[in-house]
């Protein structure tokens, strides 16, 4: 099980006690499905929120280096400072340096947590391991904020908050799939994984609307709103999120349903059911990494990972910067239109996990899309400039290629390898298998923008896309044997 306890959320004991006192909304409402999709709703807010905390950096970048000359706004009285309008320590001319440094520091430390955090969730009750984290997270967004109202200027506080935010973000991607693996059979996962996943587009674009609605006028608030919308959802999550079937089927529960002489039926239901049948069986002993490492295809797909969250999250942290510094754009607009790179990756994902549902084949539908990634990636950097209808819709595309593979790599495959065959029914792999996979992808992320960042400085945007394109090239080698497997396996 996921959690060593089958405490029922607060919020959802008052729900019982309201339905149970009200006779006809209890033969209406079903009360398994209710959970069931209440988990898939509660991991979506989650996981948005999350995402929606990473994305202000990239936007405020903006407005912490710029041409103070090209501002609109009129500097303070009597200041003849040329870097009047830029914010120490970001005010030098490697300021792009400094700028990848916070990505990376932020990324590491996600990177080498996730590995931990993976092994701790599942020895630990989910629910309250995700609110922690949730509460931590968003504590460490507004810290970030409130360097501009405290008129902090250390980079070491900067990079010291940005690795305590990436070890707490490493709480929400081992919690979410684990609740959504132990409700959601196999049946349909990709296109259930692949709807669900666009949380993490949908979330980059709240924090980046969100972040830009303050960027111009008080970017110590484009980290704050974010920072509360986290926090908030993770209070939700302490109330109301049921992490295991098991959670609903307490001694109290149960014995509620024996007094109303329905034992039988709890019994049936219990057996039947293809989400609880799994818990009848003797508790499982936790995998581990080395067990986890040995699950087939989980080295591959990992790998694979490393390079596709690469070229994702370089998009994530520069694109903004990359649209400001090729257009006419203001900050806020740049900002707003990255956005729709989030919106490809929201389609692709669906597309994505459509495709490996219809055809069983989820390297091969990896493999193609990393493919296609290639000469949209070419072109966005060639003819983004043209006109904004060219720019908006290679963006759009571009993004729905390179979030695609991602998206189902991070969500249906992980729970298939969490789940794999090998384990016999030991579903305790699944936190760990997410976290390793996660965490091998986060190496890339990490290493992305760093790299971006030093090459955009020395040889220029281009070049940096010619990184990201080799970057796919190397994901869909990593994958060959996979395909090969795959496709041998036709009829």
């Amino acid at each position: 099980m996921s959690s060593p306890t089958n405490s029922v959320p607060y919020g959802v004991q008052i729900l019982q006690k309201v339905s149970d006192k009200c006779p006809s909304l209890s033969r209406i409402v079903d009360r398994e499905n209710l959970y069931k999709y209440s988990v898939l709703v509660l991991t979506f807010i989650t996981y948005a929120a999350y995402h929606a905390s990473r994305k202000p950096i990239s936007v405020v970048k903006i407005v912490l280096y710029q041409n103070c000359s090209e501002v609109t706004t009129s500097p303070p009285i009597n200041n003849t400072d040329p870097d009047w309008c830029n914010w120490a320590p970001f005010n030098v001319e490697n300021h792009s340096a400094l700028f990848g440094t916070l990505d990376s520091a932020f990324l590491f430390a996600y990177a080498i947590a996730m590995f931990f955090s993976g092994i701790i969730a599942e020895r630990v009750n989910i629910r309250i391991f995700l609110t922690i984290g949730m509460l931590l997270s968003g504590t460490a967004c507004s810290m970030f904020g409130l360097a501009h109202y405290y008129n902090i200027h250390s980079m070491w506080y900067f990079i010291g908050v940005q690795i305590f935010g990436g070890i707490c973000q490493t709480t929400g991607w081992p919690g979410v799939v684990t609740a959504m693996g132990n409700w959601f059979g196999k049946g349909n996962r990709g296109f259930i994984f692949g709807i669900w996943n666009s949380h993490t587009s949908i979330g980059n674009i709240i924090g980046t609307l969100l972040a830009s609605l303050y960027v111009e006028s008080n970017w110590g608030l484009s980290f704050i709103v974010p920072g509360i919308f986290i926090i908030t959802s993770g209070i939700l999550n302490y109330l109301f999120l049921v992490v295991h079937p098991s959670d609903i089927n307490s001694n109290t529960h149960l014995n509620e349903k024996v007094q109303n002489g329905h034992k039988d039926e709890v019994k049936e239901k219990t057996e039947g059911s293809p989400i609880l049948s799994h818990l009848n069986g003797s508790p499982k002993k936790a995998v581990g990494f080395i067990g986890a490492i040995k699950i087939p295809g989980v080295i591959e797909f990992s790998m694979c990972l490393f390079f596709a969250k690469l070229v994702s999250y370089t998009f994530l942290y520069w694109l903004p910067n990359y649209i400001k510094y090729s257009s006419t754009y203001s900050p806020s607009q740049s900002a707003d239109l990255s956005t729709l790179f989030d919106v490809g990756g929201i389609f692709g994902g669906i597309a994505a996990g459509i495709f490996s549902d219809m055809f069983g084949k989820s390297a091969c539908t990896c493999a193609v899309m990393l493919f296609l990634a290639i000469p949209s990636l070419y072109a966005y950097n060639l003819l983004s400039s043209v006109n904004l209808i060219v720019n908006i819709a290679l963006l759009v595309i571009a993004g729905g290629l390179v979030n695609g593979p991602y998206a189902l790599i991070t969500t249906a495959v992980s729970a298939e390898l969490g789940t794999h065959s090998s384990l016999k029914g030991n579903s305790k792999a699944l936190s760990t298998v997410t976290s390793i996979i996660d965490g091998t992808g986060s190496i890339g992320a990490a290493v992305g923008p760093l790299l971006a960042a030093y090459i955009s400085n020395l040889f220029g945007w281009t070049s940096v896309f010619y990184m990201l394109m080799g970057s796919n090239v190397l994901a869909i080698l990593l994958l060959t044997r996979l395909v090969k497997r795959e496709l041998q396996n036709v009829g």
